[in-house]
């Protein structure tokens, strides 16, 4: 028996049986195991499009880096690749594991996380069509990856929604996993009827539903339940983050249509306050937030032109909206003041940026540039000092560092 569903137990085996027995309802809601990229369809030269990516650093130093592909652009024939690097990040290997549901099934939307206790997560979303009103958060864990190929557990549905970002590990040892269900309709999913319609018997559109929810774990993701939710304004895409501060109160950011807005939680997470816009300002595009070794907080975000005001601590925010200029922050007082500015990448279309702090120290920043024309996953690989200085100065720092390009010719 795979001992990974030996650790999750009953619990875990009901969960991967309850989507199986559901799959009549839905094809979306049919569990679909990581198998072999060797498939001549999912080489580099056969990829039309790609991005939205993540990172994780196993604690023997090897990378994983997960990203989206299949089809001409985002709708049902995307699935979900997996790459690898032994050389911290110089190199990587051609997509060694593929997440690909039958279409028009979509898989996209994945992460990496590697949890306290070692396992490396992969995580992803799957929907009916381009968006089925519902999707799902689906998960696999293994405990070897370390090695070139890992094994996987079963494929686990937690929830309904989508989660862009990585868990947050409180000081009291609890899992939070943030989740959402989008405050988008299926049949206005995208302007101009640029994605086809879902059928009726497979929508599953509930405005109830909706918000920036935060699941819990407190036994190390054998149960994951729902906490609690913020209710955020002008959010289409929420991609949160929710951040334990020092003083034991929660933060939550979270991506709106015209930045970045913040919840906060006294209680745990359980109720959070009315989401309002936060002083941070950002192109309407998911930002990444995470707490370093140091205790320091690390943002990466859009935008310097529209900064300096920000720094001051002046809430006048000016309108330049483009994805481009591509920086890294710090702060040591829980986000109330930011320092530094290490410029990552300037050019315009560089977006969706996830980073991992390796057991080296470093910083590893992973992010998509020109879904559609360059198709590059590139690497960013520098040290919080850098960050601080706002300049690559350190042996072993690089910038642009090729994870991954999609050279297929384009209808």
């Amino acid at each position: 028996m795979n001992p990974l569903l030996v650790f999750f137990g009953a619990t875990c085996a009901a969960m991967v049986v309850a989507p199986a027995a559901r799959a009549a309802e839905s094809p979306a809601l049919a569990a679909v195991s990581a198998r072999p990229a060797e498939d001549p369809h999912y080489a580099d030269d056969q990829r039309q499009f790609q991005g939205i990516p993540s990172i994780a650093m196993t604690p023997g130093g090897r990378l994983w880096a997960t990203w989206y592909s299949g089809g001409a652009g985002e709708g049902p024939d995307n699935y979900v690749l997996l790459a690898t690097s032994a050389d911290r990040g110089r190199t990587w290997s051609k997509p060694v594991q593929v997440i690909d549901p039958p279409s028009p099934v979509r898989g996209y939307d994945a992460v990496v996380w590697c949890d306290p206790r070692g396992r490396l997560w992969w995580f992803h979303a799957q929907t009916y069509g381009s968006w089925d009103g519902r999707a799902g958060v689906w998960a696999r864990v293994s405990t070897n990856a370390d090695d070139p190929l890992p094994t996987w557990s079963e494929p686990r549905r937690i929830t309904d929604g989508i989660m862009m970002n990585k868990p947050t590990v409180t000081r009291g040892g609890r899992w939070l996993f943030p989740i959402a269900r989008w405050a988008l309709k299926p049949s206005a999913s995208m302007p101009g009827g640029k994605r086809p319609p879902v059928p009726n018997p497979y929508l599953a559109w509930d405005p109830n539903a909706i918000g920036s929810h935060v699941y819990k774990s407190d036994d190390a993701g054998a149960t994951i339940t729902r906490l609690g939710t913020a209710k955020i304004p002008d959010v289409r895409y929420d991609e949160h983050h929710a951040i334990e501060r020092r003083d034991g109160t929660l933060w939550m950011l979270a991506r709106t249509n015209t930045g970045i807005s913040e919840s906060t939680s006294a209680d745990g997470g359980v109720t959070w306050s009315p989401g309002q816009p936060s002083a941070i300002p950002n192109a309407p595009s998911r930002f990444c937030i995470r707490r370093l070794a140091s205790g320091n907080l690390l943002l990466v975000k859009h935008n310097p032109p529209m900064d300096q005001p920000w720094l001051v601590a002046s809430r006048v925010q000016p309108s330049w909206r483009q994805r481009s200029h591509l920086t890294a922050y710090l702060s040591s007082d829980d986000g109330l003041t930011w320092q530094g500015g290490l410029l990552v990448d300037e050019r315009l279309v560089v977006s969706y940026p996830d980073a991992d702090q390796g057991t080296d120290g470093m910083i590893y920043l992973i992010y998509d540039h020109d879904r559609e024309s360059d198709r590059e996953i590139l690497l960013a690989r520098f040290s919080e000092a850098e960050v601080a200085e706002g300049k690559i100065s350190r042996p072993g720092s690089e910038l642009r560092l090729l994870v991954n390009r999609a050279t297929g010719v384009r209808p």
